[in-house]
């Protein structure tokens, strides 16, 4: 996917140090795939005499870890172990903007914009990361060995979980006896899968499809052609078989007595010119 970053909701943080209110202005939730660029934004909304604007990435256990600084004097600094993973794009002390490149699994979480500022202190902005992924959905077409139903099933893995319908072109099939499971792997994806029987009349050229959907990430569809079934049941087909294969059988006899009969004709024909 090459969608930037959506779903950003902005918000006004106060923020009280020494008896007065400063406001900044960051985004409470961005919500982006995985392999994007991310972009975060702090704006301080009151003019300050900010020293330095540092960024921080907040862990679930509260530990707080520097990915960069902007520094009045000695300008931009991005800490070593984030060198090509984290950039600066508006490096102001006004207005302090980063980009995370490629954003993982490993990026997702809440980050800290501290703006550093005389007299005042430290005037503290938060925006956390959300990282969602949608993959190709994988539709599969059997037919059922005890009914001779048609049994269609779509897988589709996503984060968070993603909504996965199942639909046909042709207005005389429908499905029945949909089913909807639900497996979260190791890696945080959810694998959702719609299993349900195609009913009515179809031929050759007959199509099914999927669509996997995830929030406001435009849909994926795939589609695949039924095989051509036929609309006999599994008896009626075992006796057209067997019919089949001793017609078969009786052609193939008379087609060697034919041919004998007449080599054995041939020959005493044969004789009897010699004679």
């Amino acid at each position: 996917m090459t969608h930037t970053a959506v779903m950003t909701i902005f918000f006004v943080l106060g923020v009280f140090t020494k008896g007065l209110t400063a406001v900044i202005q960051t985004q409470q939730t961005v919500m982006a795939a995985v392999g994007e660029d991310v972009h975060l934004s702090c704006q301080l909304m009151e003019s300050r005499d900010v020293l330095q604007v540092t960024w921080q990435k907040l862990s679930p256990e509260g530990k707080k870890e520097n990915l960069a600084a902007n520094n009045r004097y000695d300008g931009q600094t991005v800490n070593p172990g984030f060198q090509g993973k984290v950039e600066f794009k508006d490096a102001g002390l006004q207005n302090c903007s980063i980009v995370i490149r490629k954003v993982m699994e490993q990026d997702e979480g809440c980050y800290l914009c501290l703006f550093n500022t005389y007299p005042d202190g430290s005037l503290t902005g938060r925006t956390c990361l959300q990282l969602y992924e949608l993959h190709e959905p994988i539709l599969q077409i059997r037919e059922s060995n005890s009914t001779g139903e048609t049994v269609v099933s779509c897988s589709a893995t996503g984060r968070p979980a993603p909504t996965v319908t199942l639909n046909v072109p042709q207005q005389d099939l429908y499905f029945s006896h949909n089913s909807t499971v639900n497996v979260t792997n190791t890696n945080g994806t959810v694998t959702v899968t719609t299993t349900a029987v195609l009913t009515g009349s179809h031929g050759n050229g007959a199509q099914v499809g999927c669509a996997a959907r995830l929030l406001s990430v435009p849909e994926i569809q795939v589609f695949k052609t039924i095989p051509g079934f036929d609309d006999e049941s599994g008896s009626d087909k075992n006796f057209t078989l067997i019919v089949t294969l001793i017609t078969a059988v009786v052609v193939v006899c008379v087609a060697v007595v034919v041919t004998v009969l007449l080599r054995h004709k041939h020959k005493n024909r044969d004789s009897e010119e010699i004679l």
